[in-house]
């Protein structure tokens, strides 16, 4: 899959495409729009189901060297005015923030990131770790044959196996031709 089948793929979802269309609206730095709006729709648009099916939220990455509450608050609350008329749930965290509340969450330590990048970096899943940003440029550091093909991996850079088997558990439930490799087969 190339970056302009990629992008075509996930504007055939219209929340999306509103989204992205959107993202430099929220006036923050480095901001991303990532994950399962991302590559759910490309596995529902394959699937032949409605490319919004199943997405439960939009996750929309920045970064503000402000890791206080009340700025990421601030940037949610612009959030929630830009995205208002769409009527799905738009999560927006600042990624120099996440090592602050990852641990009562998890119960897992985090380092602190450098930016949204080392954020999309962390997910689980290999193929899941996309990005669009407000200028409309892909960012997918395992690139997208996985993904198109839904060869699932469990990310080197994430050593939380449990974590991932029950995410990978998760997406075969809901696109059965998703294929999970075990970790003895990656590299």
């Amino acid at each position: 899959m190339t970056e302009a089948e990629f992008l075509d793929t996930v504007r055939r979802n219209p929340v999306t495409a509103a989204i992205l269309g959107r993202l430099a609206a929220l006036g923050t730095q480095q901001t991303h729009l990532v994950a399962g709006a991302l590559f759910q729709t490309v596995w529902n648009v394959r699937s032949g189901q409605p490319p919004g099916a199943y997405i439960l939220d939009y996750d929309i990455f920045y970064w503000d060297d402000d890791a206080s509450f009340d700025a990421e608050d601030r940037v949610i609350r612009r959030a929630t005015a830009v995205f208002r008329d769409l009527d799905v749930r738009v999560e927006v965290r600042n990624q120099a923030r996440v090592h602050l509340w990852f641990p009562q969450r998890t119960g897992l330590v985090r380092p602190p990131l450098t930016s949204v990048r080392d954020g999309i970096d962390q997910f689980l899943v290999e193929c899941t770790r996309v990005g669009v940003d407000a200028a409309g440029r892909v960012y997918a550091p395992s690139g997208l044959d996985d993904l198109a093909a839904g060869l699932l991996r469990l990310n080197p850079r994430n050593h939380t196996p449990d974590l991932y088997a029950a995410k990978v558990a998760s997406y075969v439930a809901r696109w059965p031709w998703l294929v999970a490799l075990p970790p003895a087969l990656h590299g």
